[in-house]
């Protein structure tokens, strides 16, 4: 036996661990991107005049079109080779990252982030497919732990580095951050990465995959310009009309398929559908939040764009936290009282941050920023864990795509639905009367406008309007956060499925207790 396992170390490739290192980079590049943008938006703003729509708009474009194309790109790697298109999406994100530091005005910066998530799209799922061709089952779990580290890990870093980077050079740098890590990730992929595909693979759809890009553009966008057009306004209508449409036919054609490139069927386990609402859910509120947080931070604290990433660190800290220390408690109390518990907590936390005023130091924000990570660590984890448990094995690729596909989504809509709710709430609240009309449209579009124009004019006043009208908004965000996030705690624990604890099934028959764990299985 032990000539065998010295046999198999020699014919493991030495590179692997390269190619891994590079993959790391890869991800961590795709974890920065989820929230580097977001302490830059503030400082954007200012100097591209982007209004709270546009704000959305770079930060929603990126998101969209990852949650579009994020199966049937995975789909492009199974049947023309994982390495090609691994390689093919680095490019892509490559292209959409320069394109981004080199872009003049926000609809650049838009167009280049839509550019950026269709490489993003490519990457995320085929890098961890080319995995089981490098390393044997031994190793894998390893590999696939460090390559979802990195992409994690990415999140709480990605306000410093961003901060730091817009404190010393322009705000391009966010994008250009990007540009070596990734060219990093080609290199190892042409001379590292096997080639692997499976030509067996479901064909990609393309009118699936158009119905699907197109019906959640059309609702974000509909989201997005709703407060500055009206929710009345026959565009609003007939965008969210065409979306329902768009949408209805994109169920309508996956159920009929045979081989579905969005596998739906799978929605219909209870356990599934339920853990993936509430992992969707917790996405849903932390994309809202981390794009109305920034602009507090800077624009209403002051704090130049690193402080505010410094100032960012809590909520991650409290994820961070809680991802660490939620296996020893799902053990032994399962996953639905913990999932309902970090609702109950991050409820919680938005409860509370719902009432800061212009008046209270960063240790109030702290406090609820902390409880917010900390409720949103004990959701997500034990859900995506039990969602991604209750896949049959011969669907798990499909179903793997789906749930994240629908993270995605909430992701996307969270932005979309929190930011909205914030720029109807600050204009209904702004005081633009003695302004004239330039002026007023500038002030009324963010609050970093409002407070570039009352810089200008010398007008305290406005300044003080602005604040006030941006803590409203955050404020009515947050208690939606907390209502929503309550709601689904008390659903959470009625519907989601009970399974029992370890120590629970030991106390009922100590002679399962002591059995092996497979015939306990």
């Amino acid at each position: 036996m032990a000539t065998v396992t010295h046999d198999n170390e020699e014919r493991r490739d030495p590179r692997r661990w390269w190619a891994l290192g590079a993959l790391i980079a890869s991800m961590l590049v795709l974890g920065f991107d989820s929230t580097i943008l977001n302490v830059a938006l503030p400082t954007m703003a200012r100097e591209l005049g982007a209004s709270t729509g546009q704000q959305q708009w770079m930060a929603d474009a990126y998101v969209v079109v990852f949650a579009s194309l994020m199966l049937p790109a995975g789909l492009l790697g199974d049947r023309f080779g994982r390495r090609r298109m691994l390689i093919a999406g680095l490019a892509v994100f490559f292209a959409g990252s320069l394109a981004g530091s080199l872009a003049g005005d926000a609809t650049s910066v838009i167009a280049a982030r839509a550019v950026m998530g269709v490489g993003a799209a490519l990457v995320m799922p085929l890098a961890l497919a080319v995995l089981p061709s490098l390393f044997a089952p031994d190793e894998r779990t390893k590999a696939v732990g460090a390559v979802s580290a990195a992409s994690a890990l990415g999140m709480p870093l990605g306000p410093i580095v961003g901060g730091w980077l817009l404190d010393h050079f322009w705000w391009g740098s966010v994008f250009l951050i990007n540009l070596p890590m990734v060219a990093i990730g080609v290199t190892a992929g042409v001379f590292l990465l096997p080639e692997t595909c499976d030509p067996s693979s479901p064909k990609v759809d393309a009118v699936s995959t158009a119905l699907t890009a197109a019906g959640l553009g059309s609702l974000i966008y509909a989201i997005i310009e709703a407060p500055s057009r009206g929710w009345g306004d026959p565009l609003i209508l007939g965008l969210l009309a065409a979306s329902g449409i768009l949408l209805t036919l994109l169920v309508l054609r996956e159920r009929r398929s045979v081989r579905p490139m969005l596998d739906l069927a799978l929605l219909a386990r209870r356990d599934l559908l339920l853990n993936t609402l509430a992992a969707t859910l917790v996405m849903f509120v932390l994309s809202g939040l981390m794009f109305v947080l920034p602009q507090y931070l800077q624009a209403v604290r002051g704090h130049d764009a690193f402080a505010t990433g410094v100032r960012m660190l809590p909520m991650m800290g409290g994820l961070l936290i809680a991802a660490r220390g939620t296996a020893p408690v799902v053990a032994r109390f399962g996953p639905r009282p913990v999932i309902s518990a970090g609702l109950t907590v991050l409820a919680f936390g938005a409860f509370l941050g719902s009432r800061t005023s212009v008046h209270d130091g960063y240790g109030f924000t702290a406090l609820w920023l902390s409880l917010v990570g900390l409720g949103f660590g004990f959701v997500v984890v034990p859900a995506m864990d039990a969602a991604l448990g209750a896949l049959p094995t011969d669907r798990a690729g499909s179903g793997t795509g789906l749930v994240s596909t629908v993270r995605q989504v909430g992701s996307a809509i969270g932005i979309a639905v929190f930011g909205s709710l914030l720029a109807g709430a600050y204009t209904d609240r702004l005081d633009t009367s003695a302004l004239p009309h330039g002026a007023a449209r500038a002030a009324s579009d963010s609050v970093v406008g409002a407070h570039v124009v009352a810089d200008r004019l010398g007008d305290r006043a406005l300044a003080a309007s602005a604040n006030t009208a941006f803590l409203h908004g955050m404020n009515l965000v947050l208690l939606v956060s907390g209502i929503a996030a309550l709601v689904s705690a008390l659903l959470a624990a009625a519907l989601l499925p009970r399974r029992e604890s370890a120590r629970t099934r030991a106390e009922k028959n100590p002679a399962m207790a002591r059995a092996p764990e497979d015939v306990r299985q």
